[in-house]
């Protein structure tokens, strides 16, 4: 069974999607894209600086984008039996598996990116990176803190990221290392993405997500928050609007797709650093990129 799966932020680069362009299909997309954002995305993907890309409300959306359109000129080689996304790629994931339409994709990306943006200018937090560490003790001493402090992405077995306040980030970071970790380190991010302090975006996405249609997607869909196959249009809303305080469980959704009878992985986006998550939780599982159509 073919899962593919679709990447999240920080997988930008400059130039991505590029080569999509020169599809006829993909022109359409990017136009179209251009129009419902209000100014030229394109440009900023194919010649922008790792800077500019680097941006709130580029970063997201062309994620969104290079990993969509790439999906529709697939054709018939986008055959899905599985898909999932990480955090923002769970929007690319409903759209290729048509359970989005593509213009509403686009614009809940963009409302998720500005409310997001929002949430971090109301109070400063971060995340760290920690490593070497089993999931459940990095789990209780973030317990233990008496700060905002959580799991927020299970990346793989020996790599779970923790959101939160500052000062909470930093204690943790102390007490992890004491405690063993190979690394504790604090990632160049804007805020506790996938914790409590993302609460005022989830209410303020809530309602856009509510208002949208959503429909049954062409196969399983395994959300971030809970992951296991899921097809109902009612509980993937609630699964989406809960992702932005919830953790991303990576770990456990490649699981539970390999236990699903899943036996390739196709990345479907800009660059590849969820196959190297799959290769963590099975290193002899074959993994590839999806190739623009020649």
């Amino acid at each position: 069974m073919k899962a593919f799966l679709f990447p999240g932020q920080g997988a930008q680069f400059p130039g991505m999607g590029k080569e999509l362009y020169e599809l006829e299909e993909g022109k359409a997309l990017f136009e179209k894209a251009n129009e419902i954002i209000g100014f030229r995305i394109s440009d900023v993907m194919f010649s922008g600086t790792e800077e500019e890309l680097k941006q709130t409300n580029v970063t997201q959306p062309a994620i969104f984008l290079h990993s969509v359109i790439l999906a529709k000129v697939l054709g018939q080689e986008f055959n899905p039996d599985m898909v999932a996304g990480h955090s923002l790629g769970e929007f690319s994931a409903l759209v290729a598996a048509n359970a989005l339409s593509f213009e509403d994709g686009l614009k809940l990306v963009i409302a998720r990116a500005n409310a997001m943006q929002k949430a971090c200018e109301l109070q400063p937090s971060t995340m760290a990176a920690i490593l070497g560490l089993a999931d459940e003790v990095v789990e209780n001493i973030c317990a233990g803190i008496d700060e905002v402090v959580v799991a927020a992405n299970y990346n793989c077995p020996g790599q779970l990221v923790i959101s939160g306040s500052i000062a909470g980030i930093e204690e943790a970071c102390t007490q992890l290392t004491a405690a063993g970790a190979k690394r504790a380190l604090k990632l160049n991010v804007g805020g506790a993405f996938h914790s409590p302090l993302m609460e005022p975006a989830r209410v303020e996405l809530q309602s856009a997500i509510e208002a949208t249609a959503i429909n049954s997607p062409i196969c399983p869909i395994y959300q971030n928050v809970d992951p296991v196959a899921q097809t109902d249009p009612d509980k993937i809303k609630v699964n989406l609007i809960t992702q932005l305080t919830g953790a991303v469980k990576w770990t456990q959704t490649v699981e539970k797709m390999l236990a699903d009878g899943a036996n390739e992985f196709v990345e479907v986006g800009p660059g590849s650093v969820l196959q190297g998550l799959v290769k963590k939780v099975n290193r002899a599982m074959p993994t590839r990129s999806a190739s623009v159509p020649a």
